[in-house]
């Protein structure tokens, strides 16, 4: 059935012959690697009978079937391509753009600008007291200390100021 002298025309004689007597097992291989995915199998089946017609010249003839060498070479084919999807993000069309959920920090923005313009209707003193615990995260100690104020001082202006802030942040609907 396979000659030995080959030429290119002897080669396509050849993979032309293969692909004949190995297409439906070779297939029916392929689909069990691509987990049914029929039009994923007639490519790899379509690449493994290039491939063999590439290397047709280097072939052996004298196995009795060729098949164990186009299931390697499909296999093989399968994980690159597998390694292929993997290494790079699934690809998306436009519509799935326009789609997808932005966050939306306007909100966010909004509340900041409104506890900023309520911590200025504050007095000075308590402020500089949230100033220091809350937004530079220092204990009740620390702040005394860079005050130069008793800590006592320190806990109930926070507390008052926290306090006044609330009611502040009421009046202008923000949820404190």
């Amino acid at each position: 059935m396979w000659g030995a002298v080959r030429s290119r025309t002897a080669d396509d004689a050849l993979v032309t012959e293969m692909y004949r007597q190995y297409r439906v097992p070779l297939m029916a291989y392929v689909l069990r690697l691509t987990a049914g995915d029929r039009q994923h199998a007639e490519d790899v089946v379509q690449e493994t009978m290039v491939r063999a017609w590439r290397q047709a010249a280097r072939l052996d003839l004298t196995q009795p079937s060729l098949m164990p060498w186009l299931a390697t070479v499909a296999r093989r084919i399968v994980i690159d391509d597998r390694r292929r999807k993997s290494a790079r993000p699934a690809e998306t069309g436009d519509e799935m753009l326009e789609n997808s959920p932005a966050a939306d920090t306007m909100e966010d923005l909004l509340r900041k600008m409104m506890v900023a313009e309520a911590l200025q209707s504050l007095t000075p003193a308590h402020r500089e007291v949230l100033n220091e615990t809350i937004l530079r995260d220092r204990t009740v100690n620390d702040a005394a200390e860079a005050l130069g104020i008793p800590v006592g001082t320190v806990k109930s202006r926070v507390y008052y100021a926290l306090k006044a802030l609330r009611v502040v942040l009421a009046e202008r609907g923000v949820a404190a």
